[in-house]
């Protein structure tokens, strides 16, 4: 780590399965923090909720999604991180990505698909790690239910300095949400960022 590094997580309400609404909502909050942070954290799926409707919401890598968020990165000068519903080869992916001011692109595929939900009979599960570099800090980026499984995010010969998970995760488990936050950064002796 060479440089303090601001970061915001924009926590709001995501409009239904409307991307366009929700496009132009986080376009605009993103405004705002402009100038007063160096990457700006967005919610799981922040195009359309934690929908399981992958045909209808699914957005390809060249579609309206990943454009915007690479003009908003360069517009406002700030790396962006999060996650959509992607379509790749033909299969269904809950797609984190990290997206810098300079146009560097990393994406990475949940790896551990929450089943209660039935998101395992909708996506594909990921099956590589991301560690991003930027700013000298070296960023491992994972997403939501990643986090129950502490060794996916093992910290092995300090590969990474900062831990963030992009979630949507609900209200009635804050409680275990917090306490695991808690338990990735001592296990891993890293920042973590939720």
């Amino acid at each position: 780590m060479t440089e303090d590094l601001r970061i915001s997580m924009i926590q709001s309400h995501i409009i239904w399965e409307d991307r366009e609404e929700n496009l132009g909502y986080y376009g605009e909050l993103l405004r705002r923090v402009s100038g007063r942070t160096d990457l700006a954290v967005l919610p799981e799926t922040f195009t359309t909720g934690f929908s399981m409707d992958v045909e209808k919401q699914a957005d390809t890598m060249d579609g309206r999604t990943v454009p915007t968020i690479k003009e908003w990165a360069k517009k406002y000068k700030l790396a962006v991180a999060g996650s959509f519903i992607a379509k790749d080869n033909g299969k269904f992916y809950n797609r984190a990505f990290f997206i810098t001011p300079e146009g560097e692109e990393y994406y990475y595929d949940k790896r551990h698909l929450f089943r209660m939900a039935g998101e395992d009979k909708h996506f594909s599960a990921g099956d590589k790690r991301l560690i991003v570099p930027y700013k000298g800090w070296n960023i491992c980026l994972q997403v939501c239910y990643d986090l129950r499984f502490p060794v996916w995010s093992r910290n092995v010969n300090n590969e990474y300095d900062l831990l963030i998970y992009v979630a949507n995760w609900p209200e009635a488990r804050k409680k275990a949400w917090k306490a695991l936050l808690h338990a990735r950064a001592i296990e891993n002796m890293a920042y973590v960022c939720g």
